[in-house]
């Protein structure tokens, strides 16, 4: 039997009387690539904070290399080589490369100055490790995701880490920048390094994964072989229901397309778009970083105006100039980041609700009707499936599913014709995802055109009647959304490797 780096026996915890872990058993070995599943609010983050010494348990045992540890706060964690690496990842946007890997160990040793040509060495040698050559000397905030999370794993490699816990490293990573990161997890792997893998994507659990661990209602359901459990069995396990991979069927094209783009550009993002969706239709747009997609969206929401091409709504030729153009026309746009452009997180789920129909609500003396209001709240609560104690609750204690469908509610609520979905699941649980696409499905159904814009290959396969594909600011191909696997996505961009020269502002594709 492999020797076990860290094993908790027994765990658990509450929070003023509720049950966040009960009686929760886990072991990581030495070099094990060990994921961690389950639904959001099943007791992983809790079950992480723990084994780093953020929460003592209230019950249980937690053993290091074999030795019993009746107490752990964060630093005896990291002291011990536990090192997690959040979703944020932690760095510091305005510090170099160079700061944000090597200025906490030179904190830690106290010295009175600091040896800067010492940290770039420390910070190169740190970054040898994983693969990479960055700039030292470039600010954090300038790099993609991909690279700030190569820095947190490289920052992790200099404290001696022995264990790293990957919290969902891969939601805002492209396919491309997902292989990458698996490429340098394997590598870790060889180095004797565990790895604690954290995701809601189960191909990518599958794809990395030695040994699950399954959680539902802060107790551990299974843990098991990779290899002997396929995804129905782990979304069973995890969600505690059958969840079977179907596909969307739209009504046949008739009359004219909803929207249509002819030629549609704008400088230094994307050119030359023409498409076309009709009522009732899904289709999917995807590419790589720097593809235009998300500016596409934008342009088509307001937000960055096209400056070339035509944009028609049912047939008739508009202008959209502003987000408030887009509003008239009916169009609703949920981005990606609910977080900071979607939602207002200290205020209450009804707020955020109405914040997009309230003008509409006004009587003859410009007075809200306030029971209308409410009416429309509940109704929209009910028909998303919003799982909150009370409509003024904050939005900000939602899990990420539920704050998912409160941006949906808002825009719903507006009566769209064409909604645009930036990415509508990421960061949610397999359930929630799974509710969330009966939902887009259902609004597709009454005669909703849904542009639906992810990386999530299965995501599309099965919600989208067709998917389009970017690259470098142009279309590169269309397929049917039933035949997008992973295999065609990447033979279409090898296929068009000498495309035009790349946009010049980023995407977060």
């Amino acid at each position: 039997m492999p020797n076990a780096l860290i094993e908790l026996k027994g765990i658990a915890k509450s929070f003023a009387g509720v049950h966040a872990l009960k009686d929760v058993s886990l072991r990581i070995d030495q070099g094990e690539i060990h994921c961690l599943a389950g639904e959001n609010g099943c007791g992983k983050s809790t079950l992480i904070k723990v084994m780093s010494g953020v929460h003592a348990p209230d019950h249980g045992e937690i053993y290091l290399e074999g030795q019993l540890r009746t107490q752990l706060n964060p630093f005896e964690a990291i002291q011990a080589g536990i090192q997690v690496i959040y979703q944020d990842f932690s760095v510091f946007p305005n510090l170099s490369v160079a700061e944000n890997i090597a200025l906490s160990g030179e904190l830690a040793r106290r010295r009175k100055w600091i040896d800067w040509r010492r940290m770039r060495r420390t910070a190169k040698e740190a970054l040898a490790k994983v693969g990479i050559e960055l700039d030292l000397d470039a600010k954090v905030e300038e790099l993609s995701v991909a690279d700030k999370q190569l820095i947190a794993i490289s920052r992790a490699l200099m404290q001696r880490a022995k264990l790293i816990v990957m919290d969902e490293p891969t939601t805002a990573l492209t396919q491309k920048e997902v292989r990458a990161l698996f490429d340098v997890i394997e590598g870790l792997k060889r180095d004797g390094i565990s790895i604690l893998f954290v995701s809601h994507k189960l191909e990518e659990v599958f794809a990395l994964s030695e040994r699950i661990t399954v959680m539902r209602n802060g107790r551990r359901v299974v843990t098991e072989e990779a290899r002997n459990l396929n995804r129905e069995m782990l979304v069973y396990h995890m969600t505690g229901r059958q969840i079977e991979e179907t596909h969307y069927e739209a009504a046949n094209k008739t009359g004219k397309p909803l929207l249509r783009t002819d030629r549609l550009g704008l400088a230094g993002c994307f050119e030359e778009i023409s498409l076309e969706l009709y009522p009732g239709e899904i289709v999917g747009l995807t590419g790589l970083l720097g593809s235009g997609r998300t500016e596409l969206a934008e342009s088509l929401f307001g937000l960055l105006p096209a400056t070339a091409g035509r944009i028609e709504i049912g047939g008739e030729s508009v202008r959209i100039r502003s987000v408030r153009d887009a509003v008239r026309h009916r169009i609703a746009y949920v981005p990606e980041d609910r977080l900071t452009e979607g939602l207002f997180l200290q205020q209450s789920i009804e707020r955020n609700l109405i914040v997009s129909v309230v003008d509409r609500q006004k009587g003859r003396l410009g007075m809200v009707d306030r029971r209308t209001l409410k009416a429309t709240v509940r109704s929209w609560i009910e028909k998303l499936g919003i799982k909150a104690p009370s409509p003024l609750a904050p939005v900000k204690t939602l899990s990420g599913g539920n704050q998912q469908r409160v941006v949906l509610a808002r825009w719903l609520a507006a009566n769209p014709k064409l909604l645009i979905l930036n990415g509508p699941s990421v960061g949610v649980d397999i359930g929630s995802k799974e509710d969330i696409h009966q939902a887009i499905r259902q609004l597709a159904a009454q005669g909703i055109g849904v542009l639906m814009i992810s990386d999530d290959l299965p995501e599309l396969r099965q919600n989208c009647n067709r998917v389009l594909v970017m690259k470098r600011g142009r279309l590169i191909g269309e397929v049917e959304g039933q035949t997008f696997t992973p295999e065609l996505w990447a033979q279409m961009h090898e296929e068009n490797a000498g495309s035009e020269t790349e946009g010049k502002r980023g995407d977060s594709a």
